[in-house]
């Protein structure tokens, strides 16, 4: 009889061991986007592709389709093929779906000699080839030959022994090849160390308990899953909002419809609506989105399994943008995703009045890519990072801010110490922009304001198309947030040009400006307490112009006191006259 105590030392030791992996990670790659932005996942999977375990605050939409990347594997291969000692990578866009500087490294893992399942990183390379270094291909690749090196399922370690040819295939085909290939190594060794976590388990407690321990941990996540959903009001719930553009058909914006299904315990997310598959790079194949908007209504404190997604069911239609058929452009393939999971959420809003947050700033932050020639190494660098946005405001709770998308677990922005002391580039300024936030009865987060100048003549890439046509809303009267943009310029002495996504070559002394957008509002600003909208205006997230027109707090201009009788008489007002739903 399997006894409760394995079930729990299973159940936490499978996360513990993607855990480890990540640490390990960390401390051995060569990579900023790995080491401090943190843009990776770590995973254990069954020998069918079966989700395990991923490691706590990996990055959240790269679990959508791990799974799929070991049954193309088995399938291929044969169960078989797998040898002790071997290990592969893969980025290739027809079952990984994603930019190709996301890479996998598996491996299988071996107990008792038999084939027990895979350890899995997937984290993000500067370089890939292509075009253009790090994002630097979006809105200038046309398909993923112009993307960067594909590789697909390729074995680069046979029984413990590294295959030079394919090792130095890749690295010549790579601008970084000392970073590239060191994260190759870390990543590698990473899935070493959960090979042995998962051998030593099973050990301890043998292969028929902990398999049985494994399917009782799928039943009970899929149980809290479906607790949730069987609370909702069966029916079709829809909502649709876009994005401006793909890079290179401006004109066209990029619509988004989503269809949430409820049927007893059970959910559809139906992307099939959306738009279709875009000449721009922001095609992607991938469930992401729907795995992130369901995990987040469900269970978002539960370590994610495969038994997490058993009651979901995702229908994206071939050929959409969500679903794009290869080959396609994919180097921007992230950046719809978080306004795909805004919508999702929004499509249930009616349905969780207490749990819906207003949207987020809904892009993948404002990547900062700058790249050229170091001359204090003579060598080529790139600077990479992720600057954050605001989050829309909950209930009970203003939105967070300067914070990654819902799509991106634990990432974060490189520290200003680390990219001035690496790169030639000065960071003048970060900080929260004022007024981004839309107003509410909770408050949207705020964006953020970053200006960097450039030391070296040098390129930046600016992927960062925006919400103009469709900010981050707000919910139950609350308003909406701000969009996010780039402005540059060559000098001082010009004007600055407001940048929504492209590429600038910049002289040395060049200033770039990154503007996130901030989150909206939830319920009417007129019912925000006047002493969140004082401590507001004193922190400098929201202006005294602000606090008069949308909240209705009468500030005296030199000394921030509160005019309370003005303040009563202008909401008051206002209140007679708006026509919002609002909420409280």
């Amino acid at each position: 009889m399997l006894s409760p105590v394995t079930v729990e030392v299973v159940r936490n030791s499978l996360p513990a061991a993607a855990n480890e992996m990540a640490y390990d990670l960390q401390r051995t790659s060569y990579n900023m986007m790995i080491y401090e932005v943190r843009d990776y996942c770590c995973a254990i999977l069954g020998v069918h592709g079966e989700l395990l375990a991923q490691n706590v605050g990996g990055v959240s939409h790269f679990v959508a389709d791990l799974d799929v990347i070991i049954q193309d594997s088995v399938e291929r291969f044969g169960v078989e093929f797998f040898q002790p000692g071997d290990a592969f990578i893969m980025n290739h866009q027809r079952v990984c779906g994603q930019h190709l500087n996301n890479i996998v490294t598996y491996a299988p893992i071996f107990a008792d000699g038999v084939l027990f399942g895979f350890s899995m990183v997937r984290a993000h390379w500067v370089d890939v080839g292509g075009l253009s270094t790090g994002f630097g291909a979006s809105g200038l690749a046309a398909d993923p030959w112009m993307e960067g090196l594909q590789l697909d399922q390729v074995r680069v370690i046979s029984g413990g022994e590294p295959d030079e040819q394919v090792m130095r295939m890749i690295r010549d085909n790579i601008r970084y090849p000392e970073s590239s290939m060191g994260d190759l190594r870390a990543q590698i060794a990473a899935c070493r160390l959960g090979e042995r976590r998962i051998e030593e388990l099973v050990s301890r407690y043998g292969m028929d308990d902990i398999r049985s321990s494994i399917d009782r941990i799928f039943v009970d996540s899929e149980l809290r899953s479906r607790q949730v959903v069987e609370q909702l009001p069966d029916g079709e719930y829809i909502a649709e909002a876009a994005i401006d553009h793909d890079f290179v058909d401006r004109d066209d914006p990029v619509s988004i419809k989503a269809i949430v299904r409820i049927s007893g315990s059970d959910m559809e997310i139906d992307l099939s609506e959306c738009a279709k598959q875009r000449r721009g790079a922001v095609n992607s194949r991938t469930r992401a989105a729907a795995f992130v908007a369901y995990k987040a209504l469900t269970a978002p404190h539960e370590a994610v399994n495969q038994g997490s997604f058993a009651a979901l069911k995702v229908t994206i239609a071939e050929g959409t943008f969500m679903m794009a058929q290869y080959p396609a452009p994919m180097a921007s393939w992230s950046t719809p995703v978080p306004t795909v999971v805004d919508t999702i959420l929004r499509a249930l809003s009616g349905a969780m009045r207490d749990r819906i947050p207003a949207a987020h700033f809904g892009t993948l932050g404002a990547p900062m890519t700058f790249f050229g020639m170091n001359p204090r190494t003579g060598r080529r660098f790139v600077v990479q990072s992720i600057e954050g946005g605001g989050w829309g405001g909950r209930p009970g709770e203003d939105g967070a801010s300067a914070s990654v998308s819902i799509c991106q677990g634990d990432v974060r922005n490189a520290p200003i110490e680390g990219l001035e002391l690496k790169f030639p580039i000065l960071v003048e300024e970060r900080s929260l922009r004022e007024d981004s936030g839309g107003p509410g009865r909770y408050r949207g987060g705020l964006g953020v304001r970053t200006r960097v100048r450039s030391l070296v003549d040098g390129t930046w890439s600016m992927s960062m198309p925006g919400r103009n046509i469709c900010p981050p809303w707000g919910l139950w009267g609350g308003k909406q947030g701000t969009v996010g943009y780039y402005e540059f310029v060559q000098d001082e002495t010009s004007a600055f040009e407001r940048v929504d996504g492209g590429r600038r070559m910049a002289r040395s002394g060049s200033i770039t400006w990154i503007r996130t957008g901030g989150g909206g509002g939830w319920g009417s600003p007129l019912y925000r307490s006047v002493d969140e909208v004082l401590m507001d205006v004193r922190e400098g997230y929201v202006s005294v112009q602000s606090a008069f027109d949308d909240y209705g707090v009468v500030l005296k201009d030199e000394t921030l006191a509160v005019d309370l009788a003005a303040t009563e008489t202008l909401r008051a007002k206002r209140l007679r006259d708006t026509t919002e739903g609002a909420i409280v």
